[in-house]
């Protein structure tokens, strides 16, 4: 995988945000250097372009030596420079490549002049996939900067039109609580839906994209099959940002998130929770789900859900209490049990609030995921029984942190949001994740390899319960 583009001495962006996110994602990084810039996650102080002959010299070295799989364009910066690339990209033919057309800094000023946009909209032609941000598309496309996701989706079709090539479209600059991005050709539109991270640790995310895409396509995948894995990627890298603590600015992503689980000592949740980031995208965009926050769900459906949690509930507290069992110190195993009790009283009086007491059966997905959890509490050690209870915790604190912004009063499932969006329930999960984390810094390589597969079964199944309701009908 060969980068060419600026650099970024913070790491964040560039040439180093695109080696870090392409050895993320398996490629061997390559780098030749269009432009040094003096920057940090505040902003851009200078910028040092070196003569254009030692760019070709810099393109003709590596390509004499090292077969080339894919190519991702960063920061071309001038004319000269891209004729320089473009010349070499025509002798060269590398299989793949990627524009990341860098024109139209966050601040919505210019990065290039008019001769290096007309260049770059020539270079358009000649490339597989081009991955503008929404000025930057407006740029391309002629126009002023869309403001709604329909206007950007005809912007990115007109370019596709007019290039030949396929377009990422990307949502995130537009003003929407979700974040779409969507694979754009001259006859047609792949999107793939997904939510906004509040967080401002977002410096480089467009390099980092550009190069996820290209090493996916060059492990071939699909444009529409290498956005849905780059986007649940970068998803997660966004998220673990903050806790890089880098620079007062925009601070970079953890392209790295992923690797956590593998890794002994604390964050080991953290990297689990990253693993999982394409589950969670889901539940978020299930049906049941959507209904249960907008409070459009059906109420029959809703009453189908409750009846099969509080069946899990009732096996679920006995796994807690296993857990309670075997925990190493009396604060653990006062905590579990503590937990055992509310399952079976606290969150059970939620239910019987809406059911009719009536019995109930349990179903083939509520009896998948006890059978799951019965089998590592009476096969695993501490440390795999407290992985395979965490996403318990974990998907529905998360949940009502993120949906409580839509309760009020009058909300059909008012008493659900209230229950998950609890201050207690939050500091239970803290304490859950604290715990789990504690557990794998002791284990060994194959136990937290158990540890991750009991973890990532349960939030699999928990997407099943959640999905169930809605697959009845």
């Amino acid at each position: 995988m060969l980068s060419i583009a600026g650099t970024d001495p913070t790491g964040g962006a560039g040439i180093h945000a695109d080696l870090k996110s392409i050895g993320a994602l398996g490629g061997y990084g390559m780098a030749v250097v269009t432009a040094l810039v003096a920057q940090n996650t505040q902003g851009v102080r200078a910028v040092h372009v070196p003569p254009v002959e030692f760019l070709t010299e810099q393109l003709e070295a590596v390509s004499d030596d090292v077969r080339i799989d894919a190519v991702k364009l960063g920061m071309l910066h001038s004319a000269p420079l891209i004729a320089v690339v473009s010349d070499w990209l025509s002798r060269t033919r590398p299989p793949i490549i990627v524009l990341d057309p860098v024109m139209v800094a966050t601040s919505g000023d210019a990065l290039i002049d008019r001769r290096a946009t007309d260049a770059i909209r020539d270079l358009c032609t000649r490339v597989d996939l081009i991955t503008p941000n929404i000025p930057e598309l407006a740029v391309l496309a002629g126009a002023t900067p869309a403001t709604t996701w329909d206007e950007a989706v005809v912007q990115a079709t007109g370019l596709a039109s007019s290039s030949g090539t396929t377009v990422l479209l990307k949502g995130g600059h537009l003003p929407s609580d979700d974040c779409p991005d969507a694979i754009v050709t001259a006859s047609g539109t792949t999107t793939i839906v997904g939510r906004r991270v509040p967080t401002s640790t977002t410096h480089g995310t467009g390099c980092s994209l550009s190069s996820a895409m290209a090493t996916l396509a060059a492990s071939g995948l699909s444009w529409p099959d290498a956005l849905v894995r780059a986007k649940a990627w970068l998803v997660g890298a966004i998220e673990h940002g903050e806790s890089l603590h880098v620079g007062h600015g925009n601070g970079p992503v953890d392209h790295f998130h992923e690797l956590r689980p593998h890794l002994p000592g604390a964050g080991w949740c953290d990297g689990v929770w990253a693993l999982t980031n394409d589950v969670r995208a889901r539940v978020d965009e299930c049906e049941f789900i959507r209904g249960l926050q907008d409070g459009s769900l059906d109420q029959a459906r809703f009453r189908w859900y409750l009846a099969q949690d509080a069946l899990y509930l009732a096996d679920y507290s006995r796994v807690l209490a296993r857990a309670s069992a075997l925990a190493p110190t009396i604060t653990e195993q006062a905590f579990w049990a503590q937990c055992a009790q509310n399952a079976l009283t606290t969150e059970t009086q939620l239910h019987r609030s809406y059911l009719d007491g009536a019995v109930h059966e349990p179903g083939v997905t509520t009896l998948a995921y006890t059978n799951h959890l019965h089998a590592v509490a009476g096969t695993g050690a501490y440390a795999e029984i407290v992985a395979a209870l965490l996403p318990c915790f974990w998907l529905y604190a998360d949940l009502g942190r993120r949906m409580v912004s839509s309760d009020h009063a009058a909300h059909p499932y008012h008493d659900w949001l209230r229950t998950y969006a609890d201050p207690a329930f939050d500091e239970a999960t803290r304490t859950a994740i604290a715990i789990t984390d504690r557990a794998a810094q002791d284990a060994g390589i194959e136990q937290r390899a158990r540890m991750r597969a009991g973890f990532e079964r349960s939030m699999r199944h928990e997407l099943d319960f959640f999905l169930a309701p809605t697959r009845r009908s």
